[in-house]
């Protein structure tokens, strides 16, 4: 995870248009189509557009998984995994979430939140765990609600040249904090008992599906997994995790997963099955998505994991991931039970995902209307 990373994808990559594009006005052409018609040329759109984008900007490959109507819809992959050997990304490619780990994270507290485990308004330093920053009081405010909608005051990452430190009251405003997410974790391994990993396969993962998805590298990542590529397309070495490097990082941005199984994840906010020892009540489902923090923006604020963007026509949920070589975004409308889930492995995947989901939400915000 690059410490550079400071604000959310949607923002740095330049693509505030997205958001507002889910529940604006249909392009002319698809509001004059309803139903299968409006679907056929969603896909045709994605498959006209995806391929010459993907050679103009150096990116290897894309997949891509959709939701409408409260189900998977759709899922398609495109190019290579690897630019050195040529295979092919399919469905079953597996890619680095980064950031979108953040609300898969988020879920799963707020279920120990539900079996009073932990609670969203207790301070963390009360569970015992080990210190994380002494020499200031403030740390004795940070709860994990501040952690989750990016309150605490705690900068992104630390550095040598930027300890770390509180740059304001907990709970008084925004900024977006990996080393928040990393501090929550410490918790949740503490008062669970258990590492990250085998926590949330056990309460997360595998409940819902995502039997591939993980944190620490394995034979199937080695099998599955997608390899970065830079700005010129040239692949690099992926980042085989380690159970200690995912004992800081997992939570904020560790994540591999495929678009399917990230968007079996994301079906449990927009068309949740019904609450059980995994699934939210719907009490708390509404609790992660409502704002609880707002962005330094006229459209964003922050929800427990999730950005949401507020438009004329809706509301929207939102989260992307930037880590080095791969960049991913997920946006869906809980009102239309319809999303995206779309995932990269090149540098420039940023700029690809601006250039065409914007217009591809539009038209399927348009297709599940039927």
């Amino acid at each position: 995870m690059r410490a550079t990373t400071r604000r959310d994808f949607l923002v740095r990559s330049g693509q505030a248009a997205l958001a507002a594009a889910l529940f604006s006005q249909a392009r002319s052409l698809a509001a004059q189509l309803t139903g299968d018609a409006a679907w056929r040329a969603l896909i045709a759109h994605l498959e006209a557009q995806i391929p010459p984008l993907m050679t103009e900007l150096l990116v290897p490959g894309v997949s891509l998984a959709l939701i409408s109507d409260g189900a998977i819809a759709w899922q398609r992959a495109f190019g290579v995994k690897d630019a050195s050997t040529k295979q092919r990304v399919d469905t079953q490619t597996i890619f680095e979430a980064a950031s979108m780990s953040k609300p898969v994270f988020a879920y799963a507290v707020l279920k120990q939140c539900e079996k009073k485990v932990l609670d969203l308004d207790t301070p963390l330093v009360t569970y015992g765990a080990p210190p994380f920053l002494d020499g200031d009081p403030r740390i004795k405010l940070i709860t994990a609600r501040h952690v989750l909608s990016h309150s605490t005051g705690l900068q992104n990452w630390r550095s040598d040249s930027q300890p770390l430190r509180i740059h304001f009251t907990p709970g008084t405003k925004y900024q977006y904090s990996g080393e928040g997410f990393a501090w929550l974790q410490s918790v949740v391994s503490h008062v669970t008992g258990q590492p990250i990993e085998p926590f949330m396969k056990a309460n997360l993962l595998e409940p819902f599906g995502m039997t591939t998805s993980g944190y620490i590298w394995n034979e199937t990542f080695g099998a599955r997994a997608a390899r970065p590529h830079d700005v010129k397309g040239q692949p690099e070495d992926n980042r085989k995790r380690t159970a200690a490097d995912v004992a800081r990082y997992a939570a904020a941005g560790d994540l591999e997963a495929t678009p399917t199984e990230y968007a079996k994840f994301l079906l449990e906010m927009i068309a949740p099955k019904p609450p059980d020892e995994f699934r939210l009540t719907a009490a708390s489902l509404k609790e992660m998505c409502r704002p609880h923090v707002k962005e330094p923006n006229p459209w964003g604020a922050r929800g427990l994991g999730w950005q949401l963007v507020h438009t004329e026509k809706g509301e929207i949920i939102q989260h992307g991931g930037d880590n080095r070589g791969f960049h991913a975004f997920a946006v869906a409308s809980i009102e239309r039970r319809c999303g995206a889930v779309v995932m990269t492995n090149g540098e420039n995947g940023a700029t690809l995902i601006g250039r065409f989901l914007s217009d591809a939400v539009d038209r399927l915000r348009v297709a599940s209307q039927h």
